[in-house]
């Protein structure tokens, strides 16, 4: 259901809502009952843009087989046609991609983009609510710094939409924000209207790591049992506050993160690297009746790529980090490839201000590791690890991730192969404005942070 009233939200078909309070970030204007439905809701509103005719390119749709010689037409801010023979509309923009390719805009599921800003020092260091185990409470969007100029360094890349996450050192780290990759003053403006929030959560080394000697969790046993006691404490505050108005609780902003997984309103987004443990929090899922929507950095997902399929979580990944602590150890560059043998949802992503600008590189490393190891994979395959795939993991790929008419016109024009080394991202459409040409200097904004540095300042 939730999807669907995301798309309701995006596509305006004034569908009803009935989502818990607090579970989704309001679309503009969007107003309901209750206290925590307004709060912090997206302000953006898309670019007025003519109507925009791409033609003679190679296309990657991202849902179904390339196009060569195909067309892409963009008109009032959504996907009108894909194909061939796409006549002119009356005042469009007609752009010839002759040996160009076109593909969805790239969406990055793993970011702290704003929240660990450039420059990185202790001032601006906001990623990480270090304080408890369990800090649900916090959201990441508060946190987000708008004039962080690596939004404008993964626009360039093609990165159109990202979803910001707290960092991991927390068995609940908080809300992660999904917002679209546009110039903006403040993360309201930037956020992505109706998508759903996530939750981070995180297991393994890091929670035993940080709270080893601050009271625990100081094991990973200690990790289990501390999302165990949360849940039992959401689950009652979900009864509670269902029940007889007359005795509700108190609003909980902790308790109101957690219930709102339970209801199937707030995405799981679960850092976790080893195999074994990824089962076992799908176990502790089950036990409390919510789904975890992707397992992040996941190096040993390729053990247990036909339990991702069977119970539909996708598993983020990069192409080939590993080793950079033990619980990375069995990382392999193949991770991929044998996840799309056993048909399970694959997702690259970045957790990296320079990964993200490059991200159809990532995948394209992915791709050669299991085409080198005789498992075939395609294009058509590789361009889903990055553009829907991420899209279905934050909750979106009912509005975005793919070239289908009614979609939001999120697109990216390369100069070459978009898995080349050598391609770059020639033009940036997001909702049919383009707000990035490489060839256009005018385009290639920069925050006001970047304005106000002069170079005596920054050089000695």
């Amino acid at each position: 259901m939730k999807r669907a009233l995301v798309a309701c939200a995006l596509l305006g078909l004034g569908c009803a809502s009935a989502q818990t309070p607090g579970a989704q970030s309001p679309a503009p204007g969007e107003r309901r009952d209750g206290e925590a439905d307004v709060a912090f809701p997206s302000t953006y509103e898309a670019r007025e843009a003519p109507p925009v005719l791409i033609r003679n390119a190679t296309i990657l749709t991202a849902a179904g087989p390339r196009i060569e010689n195909g067309s892409v037409l963009m008109r009032n801010g959504r996907i009108a046609a894909v194909g061939r023979d796409i006549d002119v509309p009356p005042g469009a923009r007609v752009i010839d991609a002759s040996g160009k390719w076109v593909t969805p805009g790239i969406i990055d599921s793993h970011s702290h983009l704003g929240d660990y800003p450039a420059p990185g020092v202790d001032a601006v260091s906001d990623g990480n609510e270090m304080v408890s185990p369990n800090t649900a409470e916090v959201w990441a969007e508060h946190s987000v710094w708008p004039q962080d100029p690596q939004f404008e360094l993964a626009r360039a890349g093609g990165i159109t939409a990202l979803q910001i996450l707290p960092g991991s050192a927390n068995l609940f780290g908080g809300r992660s924000v999904t917002v679209k990759n546009v110039p903006s003053v403040t993360v309201q403006g930037m956020k992505f209207p109706g998508a759903p929030y996530g939750l981070k959560m995180a297991c393994g080394e890091n929670p035993k790591r940080v709270y080893g000697e601050r009271g625990g969790p100081a094991t990973r046993m200690g990790n289990v049992a501390g999302y165990r006691a949360a849940w039992i404490r959401a689950a009652k505050y979900r009864d509670d506050m269902e029940g007889d108005p007359a005795r509700r609780p108190t609003r909980d902003l902790e308790l109101e993160t957690l219930a709102g997984v339970l209801e199937g309103d707030i995405l799981v987004q679960h850092h976790c690297y080893r195999a074994d443990e990824m089962a076992q929090v799908i176990d502790v899922a089950d036990e409390f009746g919510y789904q975890v929507s992707s397992f992040h950095h996941a190096v040993e997902a390729y053990k247990i790529g036909e339990l991702l399929r069977e119970r539909d979580i996708c598993a983020s990944i990069w192409a080939d980090w590993w080793g950079f602590k033990l619980e990375a150890y069995d990382g392999i560059q193949q991770n991929a490839a044998l996840l799309h043998e056993d048909g399970a949802c694959i997702v690259i992503h970045s957790d990296d201000a320079q990964g993200i600008q490059r991200l159809n590189q990532e995948a394209a490393k992915a791709m050669a590791a299991g085409n080198r190891n005789g498992i075939r994979i395609s294009y058509e395959d590789a361009i889903r690890w990055i553009t829907i795939n991420p899209a279905k993991a934050i909750g979106v790929d009912d509005v975005t991730g793919s070239l289908e008419s009614g979609k939001m016109a999120d697109v990216v024009i390369w100069d070459g192969d978009p898995f080349s080394v050598y391609s770059k991202a020639e033009k940036v459409f997001v909702d049919g404005a383009l707000l990035y040409d490489r060839l256009d200097p005018s385009t290639h904004r920069q925050s006001d942070f970047m304005l106000g540095i002069l170079p005596q300042e920054v050089m000695p």
